[in-house]
Parts: structure tokens; C-alpha cells; sequence
């Protein structure tokens, strides 16, 4: 050691670190030849710790606040030196400051489905993904179990063990709830505080807490999905005798809107026949009554243009649609059989026709 630095080495008697990033979670601070000058002041900032260590062993743990080290406030290292009546030199040890903050946003997620089993739908894998909060609550055990003699360590190369500790016990408490899938959204704050209180134990082995976790969404696989989104619409529509005749009643509209297809008598036949539907849901349908013989067939209601196969009103003696006449082009007999004009007996019963 030259002179110069022997000389600063005199003089450093404040330990602090004030540098405190948010990425970093354990500072060493750099104590030159590991020589603390009795009686240097150690300050420790608020959300920070600081832990002496000496050849490896955990010593003193300090909270914020400035502090003289001295034997009167350092017990466990002056045990472990065996100053008994003080001392008056400088002493080895290593000082590490610690965060002790709230580490915010820290991001999991399921990388592989789970499978849990579903009491409706089987067997069903699932993908999950959220976030949670941990900050130091056990310095001393932080370093011992995790850190060792690194200088430096950042809160990435302690987030990664925890947030794969999260993935393993989230399937595991997932299937203890006993939850229904279909139910998994509407139970995620119970779910979370769940898995809260089992991921605590593991956290507590490298020294940390978990203080909040959450659960941003919980995904179904594409095939349970398609059948929620079935029986969704199948709710919306209802009674389906209802959703029938409120689909009727848009088509009649559009029809009566357009008088090219059919005119007004045919929106005036229809909508009455939807009206007595509708009055009578529950109704049998009735047959159509057969006209009677020599009786033209477009003076029967539910009759059709020969020309344009437009649907006629009872009585029309002209199509609304082609405006050609719909009678005496076809007859019909007794027997409901169809007869072309001029026909003297039925081609179907033999009868002859008036």
C-alpha cells in the first residue's frame, strides 16, 4: 500500500450509498483493502438495509438510519473478532447495502398450457399470465442463500427464479380451487390470494416477500371457447318459436317493400296470415281447403301467377306482379287436381268436370 493511499484509506469514515437504481437490488460498497476505520459512520437511507459480513459470515444487519460502527453497536462482529475490551484499528468486513423497496411490475405467465380437469368439460388445458410485487424482507438471508460474494446483483437474476417458482405452484393451487373453468374469470382475485399464500413459503427461502400478486387473464383453449360463444347466442336469441316469427316479420317487410315481387295484396295475405300467427303461436296448422270444381285457380287464396309464379290475392282476375290475367288459364276439380281449360273430365279421377 503506497503512501497516497494509505492516506485516503484514513479518511474514509462515511459508508453510503446513495445510488440506488431501481434494476439494482445488492450494492458492496467498495471499502478499499476491506479496512473499516473504527468508528466510521454508516448511513443507511430509507428502503435500504446494510449487512457487514466478515470471512463469510453474516455479521451485523443495520436499518435506516446513521449508525457509529464501534463494538457498543456492532455485537455479532465483535463476537466473531473477540473484542472484548474494544478496539482502536481498523477492522476487515465487508459492507453490502440492500433494497429493501417494493419491486413493481414484475411479470409471469404460463409458457406451456395447464391441464386441469373440468367438471362440464373434461380434461381442458388453460394459459394464465399476471403480475406481481415482491420486495427484501430477510437481507441477511438474501445474501447467504442468493447473492454470496457478488458485488453487484439486480433484481433480472433474482425475478427469473421467482417468477418460475410462481408457474410450478400456480397449477398446483389452481387445481386444489377446484374452480369450473367457466368460473375462472369471475374467481381470479379468490384464485390470486390463493396462490399468494403458497408462493409466500418458497419466497421466504431466498429472503423476499411477495406482497401482491394478480392475475391478468386466464385463456381457454380455441374448442371451449367456440362452445361458450354457441351457447352465448343461443341465450341471446331465446325462445326459438319467438325468434322464428320475429325473422318472418323482417322478411314480410322487406317483401312489402318491394313492390316488384309480390304488390300489395300479397303483403296484405301475408300479414294477415302473420297476424292470426302470432295471436295463435300455439295453433296446428291448417290444410288448404280444395276449391271447388270449375272454380279458376286464382280466385283461391294462396294461387299463382302461370306467367311469373307470383302469389295472388283471393278474387284477382290480374297478376300485381305481371299485370297478365290469371284466369280461366287452369281449373281445378273436385279432387284438387289441376285441369288445363276446356277439359271435360278429370285426367286424375275420371269425373266430369262442370
Amino acid at each position: 500500500m503506497g503512501f497516497f493511499d494509505r492516506l485516503v484509506n484514513q479518511f474514509i469514515e462515511i459508508i453510503q450509498w446513495s445510488d440506488a437504481g431501481r434494476d439494482t437490488l445488492v450494492f458492496e460498497f467498495p471499502v478499499y483493502a476491506k479496512e473499516i476505520k473504527n468508528g466510521a459512520q454508516l448511513v443507511v437511507l430509507p428502503g435500504q438495509a446494510a449487512v457487514l459480513v466478515n470471512q463469510g459470515k453474516i455479521a451485523d444487519v443495520y436499518g435506516p438510519g446513521q449508525h457509529t460502527l464501534t463494538t457498543a453497536n456492532m455485537p455479532i462482529l465483535s463476537t466473531l473478532m473477540g473484542w472484548k475490551y474494544g478496539f482502536e484499528s481498523p477492522f476487515k468486513a465487508q459492507v453490502f447495502f440492500v433494497s429493501t423497496t417494493n419491486q413493481l411490475d414484475m411479470k409471469w405467465g404460463t409458457p406451456n398450457p395447464i391441464m386441469m380437469r373440468d367438471p362440464e368439460f373434461g380434461p381442458v388445458r388453460i394459459r394464465a399470465f399476471g403480475t406481481y410485487t415482491f420486495a427484501v424482507t430477510d437481507p441477511a438471508k438474501l445474501i447467504y442463500s442468493v447473492v454470496g460474494s457478488n458485488p453487484v446483483f439486480s433484481v433480472d437474476q433474482i425475478a427469473e427464479q421467482l417468477r418460475n417458482t410462481i408457474v410450478a405452484r400456480f397449477a398446483d393451487f389452481l387445481a386444489e380451487a377446484k374452480v369450473p373453468v367457466m368460473q375462472v374469470a369471475s374467481q381470479q382475485d379468490e384464485i390470486a390470494a390463493r396462490g399468494r399464500e403458497r408462493v409466500q413459503k418458497d419466497f421466504e427461502e431466498y429472503g423476499v416477500s411477495i406482497t401482491k400478486f394478480l392475475i391478468s387473464n386466464v385463456s381457454l383453449p380455441p374448442e371451449v371457447e367456440a362452445i361458450l360463444d354457441k351457447r352465448t347466442s343461443m341465450n341471446i336469441m331465446g325462445d326459438m318459436g319467438q325468434f322464428q316469427q320475429f325473422q318472418q316479420a323482417n322478411a314480410i317487410e322487406a317483401a312489402a317493400k318491394n313492390p316488384g315481387a309480390a304488390g300489395a295484396g300479397m303483403g296484405m295475405l301475408v300479414g294477415a296470415n302473420l297476424a292470426q300467427g302470432l295471436v295463435q303461436p300455439a295453433a296446428a296448422p291448417q290444410a288448404p281447403a280444395r276449391p271447388a270444381a270449375g272454380v279458376p285457380v286464382a280466385a283461391v287464396a294462396g294461387a299463382f301467377c302461370p306467367s311469373c309464379g307470383a302469389q295472388q290475392a283471393p278474387g284477382s282476375r290480374f297478376c300485381a306482379g305481371c299485370g297478365k290475367p290469371t284466369a280461366p288459364q287452369v281449373v281445378a276439380c273436385a279432387c284438387g287436381a289441376q285441369l288445363a281449360s276446356g277439359a271435360k273430365f278429370c285426367a286424375s279421377c275420371g269425373k266430369p268436370v262442370a
